[in-house]
């Protein structure tokens, strides 16, 4: 079984949680997404002690977030932990955290060499297997559809779309995707933009996949402006408390998603861990909801993945306070 421990350059002698400071690095800043992501932040720093913050860019701009890493660095946190929007963007910058004694944990970013541990919510094909198993039985497996995404160099939504396509090709034949997926910029006004331009071009589309969590309210809107509801089925990743509002005229017919709260704390926690000298490994138990087990992801060094996968329809979205 292999392990993981933190950065080599990290001191054996671990500090005290009041002496730690841990920044929480996301997409962009603002976003309802990743406000949710901010209050794990903030229940982690209660519960622990440890300095914990969040920051993100104004935009999903790469280079942004290269940019805001790259000036934490010489404030020194403990440990970074980041939500990236590439992956192979961030590598240069993060390895030169690691290199000066930061501990890095990655989210949403399997693959990616210069973090200590990255901590996935579930396991990411599964997750869009799962999106299409729903789209396709809501579309009677026949028509057109479509998936968007913030962009091709996040990895997790182009993993669960191609997963979700490739599935279709193998299962759905009746289903045709339309184009390659749609960026948004994990933008809101993008998606509904795109959505409305989209549903001009291919008037029989029947279906969409969203992968931003911006994407599906801003379908959903576009479907309920030319009332087409009834026909048209709407899924993917997206808020509960932004989508409830499309579900009571079926403008969103499911959504999948999981905890942004809990993954930060995931995170932060791993982190701490890492820094107190603990091992991640198959089992482990981070005493946060969802990541009570952990797996390690096959043919991955560093990636472990939680069960953390949650959905709702217009029946259960009640359940769901964030």
């Amino acid at each position: 079984m292999t392990l993981f421990a933190a950065s080599t350059a990290v001191s054996n002698a671990a500090p005290d949680p009041q002496d730690m400071t841990m920044v929480n690095v996301v997409k962009v800043d603002g976003l309802p997404w990743f406000n949710r992501m901010a209050v794990g932040v903030e229940s982690f720093a209660n519960r622990t002690s440890v300095h914990a913050t969040q920051e993100g860019a104004d935009d999903t701009d790469p280079q942004k977030q290269v940019r805001l890493i790259a000036d934490l660095i010489p404030r020194h946190p403990t440990a970074i932990t980041v939500v990236p929007n590439s992956v192979a963007e961030l590598e240069d910058v993060l390895g030169q955290a690691r290199a000066q004694g930061i501990t890095v944990v990655s989210h949403e970013a399997t693959g990616i060499r210069n973090a200590d541990i990255d901590i996935e919510a579930f396991d990411n094909a599964a997750f869009g297997r799962q999106t299409m198993q729903s789209l396709a039985q809501c579309m009677g497996g026949q028509g057109e559809y479509v998936q968007f995404i913030g962009s091709e160099t996040m990895t997790t939504h182009m993993q669960w779309v191609d997963a979700a396509h490739d599935m279709q090709l193998a299962q759905f034949q009746g289903m045709t995707r339309v184009e390659g997926p749609i960026e948004t910029a994990n933008d809101e006004p993008t998606a509904y933009a795109k959505a409305n331009e989209l549903l001009a071009k291919y008037p029989n589309i029947k279906g969409f996949q969203g992968a931003a969590s911006t994407d599906v309210p801003g379908i959903a809107r576009a479907v309920r402006d030319a009332g087409l509801q009834d026909r048209i089925c709407v899924m993917g990743t997206a808020v509960p408390s932004i989508a409830s509002p499309y579900f009571t005229d079926g403008s969103i017919d499911r959504i999948f998603f999981w905890d942004p709260a809990m993954a930060a704390e995931a995170q932060l926690q791993i982190a701490l861990m890492l820094l107190q000298g603990e091992k991640i490994e198959t089992g482990t138990n981070l005493n946060v909801p969802g990541y009570e087990s952990l797996t390690k992801l096959d043919g991955y060094d560093n990636v472990f993945v939680g069960n953390a996968a949650l959905e709702a329809d217009a029946n259960t979205i009640s359940q769901y306070n964030f």
